[in-house]
C-alpha cells in the first residue's frame, strides 16, 4: 500500500513539473523587457557598455529602453557627446534601444530634443515617472 501511495505521488509531482515547465516554456518565448537608469554623468560610458553586453549576451533578444535624467544627460549633448558616446549610442539605437531623456531635466537644462543625439523620445512627464510606467509595463528595472 505504501509503495502504491509513493509511486502516486511522484507521478502527480511528475506531472507538475511537466506542466511547470510547460507553462515557464510559455513565459520565456516572450521577449525580455529591460529599462536602464542613468543620471550620474561619470557612468554613461559604463552603463552603454552594459547596454551592448545586454545585447550581446542575448543574441539581441530583449527589448531595452534606457531613461537619462540629471547630470548624465548633458553627455548626449550632439555637440559635446564625444566621437565614442555618440558612435556607441548610434549602434545601440541601431539594435533597438529606446532612449527616453527626461523633459524635467531637460526644461531645467535648456536642451531641446534636437540638442541631443539622434534617436530619444521625450519622457514628459519626467524621467522618474517613466521608470515607473515601464517598470509597471513589466520592464526589469538595471542601475549599474
Amino acid at each position: 500500500m505504501l509503495r502504491r501511495d509513493i509511486f502516486r505521488a511522484g507521478l502527480a509531482g511528475a506531472a507538475g513539473l511537466f506542466g511547470l515547465s510547460r507553462a515557464n516554456a510559455a513565459v520565456s518565448s516572450e521577449k525580455p523587457k529591460v529599462v536602464y537608469h542613468l543620471s550620474d554623468a561619470d557612468k554613461v560610458n559604463f552603463v552603454l557598455g552594459n547596454i551592448k553586453n545586454h545585447y550581446e549576451g542575448t543574441g539581441g533578444n530583449v527589448d531595452i529602453a534606457l531613461v537619462v535624467h540629471g547630470p548624465a544627460l548633458a553627455a548626449f549633448k550632439a555637440k559635446a557627446a564625444s566621437g565614442a558616446t555618440s558612435s556607441r549610442f548610434a549602434g545601440l539605437v541601431q539594435q533597438g534601444l529606446a532612449p527616453q531623456a527626461c523633459g524635467n531635466t531637460m526644461h531645467s537644462m535648456e536642451i531641446a530634443l534636437t540638442d541631443l543625439l539622434s534617436g530619444f523620445a521625450v519622457a514628459e512627464k519626467g524621467g522618474v515617472v517613466k521608470l515607473a510606467e515601464l517598470q509597471h509595463q513589466g520592464y526589469v528595472y538595471l542601475r549599474p
